[in-house]
């Protein structure tokens, strides 16, 4: 279909708080073309996830990629509760803040609420990486950027990050 133009940071529409679709339009021709979109835009930027705010429409649609043989799913209206009181800091990185990277300090694990591509209610649990992810993607549905969260001292561009740093610890995409 078509590869949307990435918003970056300083971009208003990243600190928005998105709209919720209707459930009745989540089969309308509208959401199925910018999921296509999506799915096209993130598929170039080699991303795990991206939010509908980063390509400039102000409502609550992420995509994320939990497994290379299943694809992306498309999550519309998701809400999300840490399930735990342990964290864990990963290394993170966005297709809105380029070229940077930060530890933040995320809830090890989540319930997910939400609306999948068909209009079909879904809960999943998720943990470690995926909760990460999900996270962070759904952070932007909030105007929540992981730059607001990350401890500042592991702030780093990507290219002395990938120098000076042994081993990442499976974030180093940009999301």
């Amino acid at each position: 279909m078509a590869i949307l133009k990435v918003a970056r940071m300083g971009n208003p529409i990243l600190r928005q708080v998105a709209v919720p679709i209707p459930i009745e339009k989540i089969t309308s021709p509208e959401v199925v073309r910018l999921i296509s979109d999506m799915l096209d835009t993130v598929a170039e930027y080699d991303g795990v996830g991206l939010a509908a705010p980063q390509v400039h429409h102000g409502v609550r649609l992420v995509l994320l990629c939990f497994d290379q043989q299943e694809g992306f799913e498309a999550w519309i209206n998701p809400v999300i509760t840490p399930t735990t009181d342990e964290t864990e800091v990963t290394t993170e990185g966005c297709l809105s803040v380029p070229d940077l990277r930060g530890e933040v300090r995320r809830p090890s694990a989540v319930r997910v609420e939400a609306y999948d591509h068909t209009g079909q209610h879904f809960v999943r649990f998720l943990e470690g990486f995926d909760a990460v992810v999900a996270q962070h993607e759904c952070d932007h549905l909030d105007g929540v950027l992981y730059v607001d969260k990350v401890d500042t001292k592991t702030l780093s561009f990507l290219k002395e990050f990938r120098r000076y740093t042994e081993s990442t610890d499976g974030l180093e995409e940009e999301e």
